[in-house]
Parts: structure tokens; C-alpha cells; sequence
């Protein structure tokens, strides 16, 4: 965790400027490689939407706008990224409705009209009091939403 808060800051106080920015990192053990960053809020900071009383977007607004921010974490939590699964002009899903009954979860899904087999098209996010648990979780639910060709 030190080295993964280490790197991103190294990689935004080169950046400078105001706002939130998503850092993207790969982490093996105690090894930690950036992988991106954006200069906005990006999907792989939805977690806070479940996890934080001020989620990436309201964290964003604030820091141009220069008000106080609050990284105060409300629970525990985790995220699992719902892929494209294939190439396709024109995506549904199936099993949003079982991925819900998953406990102490919701499913966001981004609308891209179109899908790539890695494309990220959605998360499925949890909460609880313990990160294993809401990592199960996140996982459950991701696993259960089943992209198709429209």
C-alpha cells in the first residue's frame, strides 16, 4: 500500500493542476508498476461510490472548485470489472437481475454502444465490513452479468 501510494503521487505531482486524478496500478506482492492515469473521474474509482461518504465525482468537483474534500471511508469495499466478452456493435446483458441479489451490492453499467472483448462495459460493486469479503462479492456479482450481441 505504501509503495502503490508512493507511486501514484509521484506520478500526479509531475502532473500538477486541480481535481481527481484515476491511477492505474499494477500490483504483484510488493511490486507496484503504473500502468495510467487520467486527469478525471474514470471507472476504476467508482469503488468510492459505494465505499466513501464523497465518491470521485464529488471529490472531483470540489478540488476545482476549491472546497473541502473528505476521503473519509464510509465501509469496506471492492470493485470487479464486467468485460465485453466479445466483439460487437450493439450489447445487452443478461443476469443484471441475479448479479442485484447479490448482498451489499450494485451493478453499474457504462452504455458504450460498442464492445471489444476487454472493454470494460460495466462494474459491479460491494461493500462490507471486511475488503475479502466485498472482493468475493464484487466478483459474485461481475461474474453474473453476461454481455450478448443486441
Amino acid at each position: 500500500l505504501a509503495e502503490s501510494r508512493r507511486v501514484a503521487k509521484a506520478v500526479t505531482d509531475d502532473l500538477g493542476g486541480q481535481g481527481l486524478y484515476g491511477v492505474e496500478l499494477f500490483v504483484k506482492g510488493d511490486l507496484v508498476w503504473f500502468s495510467e492515469v487520467s486527469p478525471r473521474p474514470h471507472d476504476t474509482g467508482m469503488v468510492t461510490m459505494i465505499t466513501q461518504w464523497q465518491n470521485e465525482f464529488e471529490l472531483h468537483a470540489r478540488a476545482i472548485l476549491g472546497l473541502p474534500v473528505s476521503t473519509v471511508l464510509k465501509s469496506p469495499g471492492a470493485s470487479a470489472v464486467i468485460y465485453g466478452g466479445m466483439d460487437a456493435t450493439g450489447i445487452a446483458f443478461d443476469g443484471v437481475d441475479d448479479a442485484l441479489r447479490v448482498p451489499q451490492t450494485e451493478v453499474r453499467l457504462f452504455g458504450k454502444p460498442e464492445s471489444f472483448t476487454k472493454r470494460r462495459m460495466g462494474v459491479a460493486l460491494a461493500f462490507d465490513a471486511d475488503v475479502e469479503t466485498a472482493r468475493t462479492r464484487a466478483k459474485q456479482a461481475a461474474a453474473l452479468v453476461k454481455p450478448r450481441a443486441a
